[in-house]
């Protein structure tokens, strides 16, 4: 039994804490302190800011056109005969195997499959052609996922037709990784030299004959573009143990030694566009590995494609002509006539004087590139593909390898202290001093 005082004085408690829990719900500190937190579920107009986008451009290009457009339903007509190589010829010369040609791929169909067809036209045998396909589309081209107008677009039908070989990157690669990819070709295949090219290229013979190099097409001792690379390529490896590279053209066209790539270290992959070929080549040179000029053919750089490509097997009913993959837009009435002004009216049936004709065009494909234009318009051509596999804005992309190239130019500066191309004569720079050294123009 519970005695009076006890029970008083639970009594007293029970009031107590009655009184308190009413006080603590009618002040601002318990309200606050039980009060419910708001959630923002977004249905507020101020809490919903709106993006600003970029304009509308005010331009844009045409849709590009396939230059080889008989190429989707047949196969290639016959090169011109004269420019037919030997079979084996690669065996005549001395040489361990045949030696590959390499054309790299990102952007623009039309670029590429020139440079592909204007090579086997050239004289170099189709199935000594690799073309690598760096677009990171991962199969969708394999499986023909992607339309003319998509960026990354490559037909493998059409290429296959043209008898090249077909190697495809397992990510999309910068400039420098793909030089470092086709070293890892020469391990697979266990090539002891490889050529490798720019797909941004119009390459022919010199079929009107180049004084102490070959007389003219048809006459006797005539030699194709792709003859006069097997030359030289004896040549270099009877007369140099310390040979680097070969150049035609600049590097447009390039003769590579493994052996000399490997002992740089590669090519330097956090350069990865503009100054790492700057880097790479002192590079050789700092290690002793030569590094020479030669002649083949004519290997013109150059930024558009020519209308149609059966041009390069001398089609007669085919006037040469080139079309701007990435046209600016419609230039007034006279520049249009001057640039229009040569066209003719078709070609000739000797296939030499059509060569003539050609060489012509390639003289303006190589001016219209380095004049007001713009040396990579041509990148950026295609403006569709927005539904298909693995689509990036095109114009991002070119953005983003602008920021990534500005980059590397930093790494370059950083890793020789020095701002130009110039680190041997200018630098004073050896090879060991690479990240060693200060800046040398805040001296």
């Amino acid at each position: 039994m519970m005695r009076p005082r006890q029970a008083f004085f639970l009594a007293g408690l029970i009031l107590s804490g009655s009184f308190l829990t009413l006080l603590f719900f009618h002040t601002n500190v318990g309200y606050g302190f039980i009060r419910p937190t708001t959630v923002d579920l977004g249905e507020s107009e101020e809490a919903q800011p709106s993006p600003r986008y970029k304009p509308a451009p005010s331009y844009t290009p045409p849709p590009i056109q396939d230059p080889f457009p008989a190429l989707a339903t047949a196969n290639p007509p016959p090169i011109p005969t004269y420019n037919v190589a030997e079979r084996d010829a690669w065996r005549r010369h001395g040489l361990e195997v045949p030696p590959p040609l390499i054309i790299g791929f990102t952007r623009s169909w039309p670029m590429l499959l020139q440079a592909v067809v204007s090579y086997i036209t050239a004289g170099w045998p189709p199935e000594q052609i690799y073309v690598v396909e760096n677009t990171g589309m991962q199969q969708a081209n394999a499986r023909g996922q992607l339309t003319l107008q998509h960026p990354w677009y490559l037909n493998h039908t059409s290429l296959k037709r043209l008898g090249v070989k077909i190697v495809q990157t397992p990510v999309l690669l910068s400039f420098a990784q793909l030089q470092n990819f086709y070293l890892s070709l020469s391990y697979a295949h266990s090539w002891p030299y490889y050529f490798w090219g720019h797909m941004d290229v119009l390459a022919l013979s010199h079929e009107n004959g180049f004084e102490g190099l070959t007389p003219r097409a048809g006459d006797p001792g005539y030699k194709s573009l792709y003859s006069l690379c097997l030359e030289e390529l004896n040549r270099t490896l009877s007369t140099d143990e310390r040979w680097g590279t070969r150049f035609f053209a600049y590097d447009h066209l390039t003769l590579q030694n493994p052996r000399a790539l490997e002992d740089i270290g590669g090519w330097n992959t956090l350069i990865p566009y503009y100054m790492t070929d700057c880097d790479t080549y002192t590079r050789f040179l700092m290690r002793n590995w030569t590094q020479k000029d030669s002649n083949c053919g004519v290997v013109t750089d150059t930024s558009v494609a020519l209308d149609d490509l059966l041009a390069l097997y001398r089609d007669p009913s085919v006037t040469p002509g080139f079309r701007d993959p990435n046209p600016p837009p419609p230039p007034s009435e006279e520049d249009d006539k001057e640039m229009h002004a040569r066209n003719f009216p078709r070609g000739p049936d000797d296939p030499v004087e059509y060569w003539k004709k050609l060489l012509e065009v390639a003289d303006r494909m190589f001016h219209y590139k380095h004049g007001d234009r713009g040396r990579n318009t041509w990148q950026s051509g295609q403006h569709g593909g927005q539904a298909e596999p693995f689509y990036y804005d095109s114009s991002g992309f070119s953005e983003a390898l602008e920021v990534l190239t500005e980059a590397g130019k930093e790494v370059f500066r950083r890793k020789w202290g020095h701002g130009n191309c110039d680190l041997i004569a200018g630098g004073g720079l050896k090879f060991e001093d690479q990240w060693k050294v200060l800046k040398d123009w805040e001296n």
